[in-house]
């Protein structure tokens, strides 16, 4: 099938439907030209021998042949592009992925739903589910694979019709896995949703999810639930908000809340269209030429599949076949499935699929990067495992202590020490944290990513690993198992029982970590009395101390007058015929400096050096 140039209606027949491709389409947006549902599309492409899922790409040719089954004439205004054509027995769109780049398109955002157990965040979740227009034609989900990915209508309209919107919702246990990502360097969500149930307001894994979600810097959008129950009421809890930080945007704020029944389903649409906002708002796009980049949302050992994983594609493309790296595990994929359980050839950005193939089970949050064969996969697989070796056994040399705070100046004019803060009641954790708090200045900031009563978890241990903070205790000790985790990611945990010592420590940490001030010293002064030519030709000056010392690894300027001639160092010292580290007063001595030789008798060399001088908050 070939695309031919717009004709005129033959004078013995009826006109003829027209439809312009000019180039390649998705499945989605190729059923928006026809006006039929993706599903035919899917099925005509079946009939071709081609399974795609609705972000899957579809070539000029097998487009104009759709639209021929469906009694279109496709036409296009320029000649089809002649790199259309695919390598036997290879989807086109993996033939293409090494060639012209087609830069960035905007992709769905990644959103994350965390909140207190029983507040509704299954119950959300399902719900927005059954809301997907696309699930509904396939005769509903077969399976949750740790992501999903819903189509919703949009307010805009294109050829008057509404345009779908696409969203990836994370379905993964909460804040936990999603805290567990980042801290393996995945930045997965763009969007939060916390589930506040509107008869049980803030509790504290509400207060959990909000510390993970600012240690994220993503926005956050409230989902005020439950709101049908008797005793619901949601304005106790956009009060209680505003003690953790986040101002609704009904008292004047940026926080963006939604009042919904996930059960009922009463609000789900509006949160939907919010999160669209949201989105917009952020200019969200990738690249889906290319190699894949992704990150595992979750994984698994099936006792029939093996290894099994789910990953969420962030850019480029993921093909069946591909050879590919997770964490430092490689392997080859054997087969792809979308959130519906159906098999799919291709995944494009912020595609959530199940993939089979891997050599073991990945963790939460390892990426994963397409190779462009075997050999080259392993080899980057074996690169990964040695790092991480010596990541190991090198004793976290990344993360931040009160010891490296000095060491491990971060970039920036405002730099930060991110503080996780556990105490024995709430009288404490109000009177600690307010005394970090006082301890920021312009230059450095005490930054308090959670402050709550209670002994020292693994959940802190974890949020310390992904936001690399440092936990302290108040009155409280760590937990067995935190101990045991804080050790293996290498993050510091100190206990105190009176609060001016954890003060002082963090008084001197910061310390080290402000620019450090320099003063100057003087160290002596020589006359230089005459000068003479070395064989290699540099000019020595004969000079005499006349007081303090001239010391060779110093800072020394030349003063004729009053107008310093130079500022520099001193390149060689010597008495006699000896090299000399340095000479005090009353001696004569040879000085040799970098970058100067133009000495006169009289000439006063003044030696000094920077010295830092201790800083205090």
């Amino acid at each position: 099938m070939s695309l031919k140039t717009p004709n005129p209606p033959s004078a013995g027949g009826g006109e003829e439907k027209l439809i312009e491709i000019n180039g390649p389409l998705t499945v989605t947006e190729l059923s928006e030209k026809l006006a039929i549902r993706p599903q035919d599309v899917q099925r005509e492409l079946m009939n071709l021998g081609i399974l795609a899922n609705l972000n899957a790409q579809v070539t000029v040719e097998n487009a104009a042949k759709v639209a021929e089954k469906r009694g279109f004439l496709a036409v296009t205004a320029a000649p089809a592009p002649k790199a259309a054509a695919a390598k036997p027995g290879v989807p086109a769109a993996k033939s293409a992925k090494k060639g012209r780049q087609s830069g960035p398109v905007p992709r769905p955002p990644v959103v994350v739903i965390m909140g207190h157990v029983d507040h509704g965040k299954t119950t959300l979740l399902d719900t927005i589910r059954k809301t997907d227009v696309a699930a509904k034609e396939h005769g509903g989900i077969t399976q949750h694979i740790g992501a999903f990915q819903t189509a919703i209508e949009s307010g805009e309209e294109r050829e008057g019709k509404k345009v779908m919107k696409r969203l990836t919702f994370l379905d993964t246990p909460g804040h936990e896995a999603f805290t567990a990502m980042r801290a393996r360097g995945s930045s997965v969500a763009d969007i939060a949703v916390l589930v506040v149930a509107a008869d049980d307001s803030v509790m504290p894994q509400t207060i959990e999810a909000i510390d993970h979600a600012k240690a994220a810097k993503i926005p956050l959008v409230v989902a005020v639930n439950k709101i049908d129950v008797p005793n619901a009421d949601p304005n106790r809890v956009l009060t209680d908000l505003t003690q953790y930080g986040l101002l609704p945007e009904d008292f004047g704020g940026s926080t963006g809340t939604v009042q919904i029944s996930a059960k009922q389903g009463t609000g789900v649409d509006t949160l939907l269209e919010r999160l669209l906002l949201e989105a917009e708002l952020l200019e969200l796009s990738a690249d889906p030429s290319g190699p894949a980049e992704g990150v595992i949302i979750e994984a698994r050992l099936d006792p029939g599949k093996g290894p099994v994983a789910t990953v969420l594609i962030e850019s480029g493309s993921l093909f069946a076949g591909d050879s590919v790296v997770v964490g430092s595990v490689y392997g080859k994929i054997k087969a792809m499935t979308d959130d519906r359980g159906q098999k799919v050839n291709r995944a494009g950005p912020a595609s959530p699929v199940e993939i089979l193939g891997l050599a073991s089970v990945p963790s939460a949050g390892d990426r994963l990067i397409s190779a462009e064969s075997d050999k080259e996969a392993r080899q980057l697989a074996q690169e990964r495992e040695t790092e991480e070796r010596e990541k190991k056994f090198g004793g976290h040399a990344g993360r931040i202590s009160l010891e490296k705070l000095y060491a491990q100046l971060q970039h920036g004019d405002v730099k930060e020490l991110n503080v996780i803060l556990k105490a024995d009641v709430q009288g404490s954790v109000e009177a600690v944290r307010d005394a970090l708090e006082k301890l920021s200045t312009s230059e450095v900031r005490v930054n308090i990513l959670r402050a709550a009563v209670g002994s020292i978890g693994e959940g802190d241990i974890l949020l310390a690993s992904a936001s690399n903070a440092v936990v302290f205790g108040f009155g409280v000790k760590a937990e067995t198992a935190a101990k045991r985790s804080a050790q293996d990611e290498g993050i510091e945990v100190r206990t105190f029982k009176i609060i001016y010592e954890l003060i002082d420590a963090v008084t001197i940490a910061m310390t080290g970590l402000l620019a450090p001030i320099y003063e100057e010293a003087k160290l002596g002064h020589a006359e230089v009395r005459m000068t003479f030519k070395l064989p290699n030709g540099n000019i020595v000056a004969g000079c005499y101390v006349t007081d303090g010392v001239i010391r060779r690894n110093a800072e020394i300027r030349v003063i004729r007058g009053k107008d310093i001639l130079h500022d520099g160092e001193i390149g060689s010292l010597r008495h006699v015929k000896e090299n000399v580290r340095e000479m005090a007063a009353g001696y004569e001595c040879g000085i040799v400096l970098d970058g100067f030789s133009d000495f006169k008798e009289g000439d006063i060399l003044e030696c000094y050096e920077n010295r830092q001088i201790a800083r205090t908050l």
